[in-house]
């Protein structure tokens, strides 16, 4: 007598953690057909196993309609509650699976940072951490790290995201940059005057998608420099800006850290020497909150130390 009373006060057995599953599909789907079909089920089988659940359990799960199901209210209540702890259970198995130094890695970073300075120097990377497998995506807008499978994401500005955490990386000054010949064609070595003469490069999209000319009226006030009238040519990215410098189109606003390497080259010039301004911008990394995996936290030691 006693052993049939605490059989029937335990709330959940194997045997109903196993049909927690198909409820869950079912649940998930609002429809008995669709989770058949996902199950390799009939969908007899499916509402066998559902009316079986709710007998156990002494709970109505569902509202039988004529075309489909619909949960009840305390359906719903048990649906959202197995749905949290599958995903606090996903949660744990990632964590535990990326413990280790090894695996995929996604970085997310702003296109002209990962041209002129990241890439590079990636190499070095998978010298150091072979069992890593990296891939770097770009783009100019805020990425939802969550729903991309983004880990980590390198950002240009001064108004980090809410709700991730924040490295900073390094901070930015800008100049202007041309090529030797333009600088030469428009005599910009002998004044700071010849530059309203000139075509400028602009990237419309330095730190937002709307920066429009912003690079260049901020230096232009600093040094009180008076600019073309014509607001010259426009790029969504700072590197495009500098190649079109480089093929003689005109002065782009360079950011120093990302022109170094051309200028050591020759391929383009400071035309004012070092007449630079401190960005308030600065270069950062995020990551969702809780991610203090090892190979997360190796990349971002191995970018500060690449920064500096």
């Amino acid at each position: 007598m006693n052993e049939g009373r605490e059989a029937k006060n335990r709330l959940l057995n194997g045997w109903q953690l196993s049909k927690m599953h198909t409820f869950e599909v079912a649940a998930r789907h609002e429809s008995f057909a669709l989770a058949a079909e996902e199950l390799s089920l009939s969908p007899s089988a499916v509402s066998h196993r559902i009316n079986l659940l709710e007998e156990e359990l002494g709970i109505a799960l569902f509202i039988r309609l004529h075309c489909k199901v619909e949960l009840t209210q305390e359906g719903k209540r048990i649906y959202w509650t197995l749905k949290s702890s599958l995903d606090t259970l996903n949660q744990e198995i990632l964590d535990i699976r990326n413990q280790a130094l090894s695996g995929s890695l996604t970085v997310y970073s702003r296109p002209s940072l990962a041209q002129c300075w990241l890439v590079p120097m990636l190499g070095d990377f998978t010298r150091r951490y072979p069992s890593i497998s990296l891939t770097l995506l770009t783009g100019n807008d805020y990425v939802n790290m969550q729903r991309t499978g983004v880990d980590l994401a390198i950002y240009f500005d001064d108004m980090p995201p809410n709700q991730l955490s924040h490295h900073f990386l390094m901070d930015e000054e800008i100049l202007p940059v041309c090529s030797p010949e333009y600088a030469r064609e428009h005599q910009l070595l002998a004044s700071l005057d010849n530059l309203r003469h000139c075509t400028l490069l602009h990237d419309r999209q330095a730190w937002s998608n709307d920066s429009g000319t912003d690079e260049w009226c901020s230096w232009a006030r600093h040094y009180a420099v008076n600019l073309p009238p014509s607001s010259g040519m426009g790029f969504d990215r700072s590197d495009l800006a500098v190649s079109a410098a480089i093929n003689h189109v005109g002065v782009a606003m360079g950011r120093k850290r990302l022109v170094q390497k051309h200028l050591e080259r020759g391929e383009l010039i400071a035309p004012f020497g070092e007449k630079t301004l401190k960005c308030h911008q600065h270069y950062y990394v995020s990551t969702l909150p809780g991610r203090q995996w090892p190979k997360i936290d190796a990349f971002i030691h191995w970018l500060k130390e690449k920064a500096g």
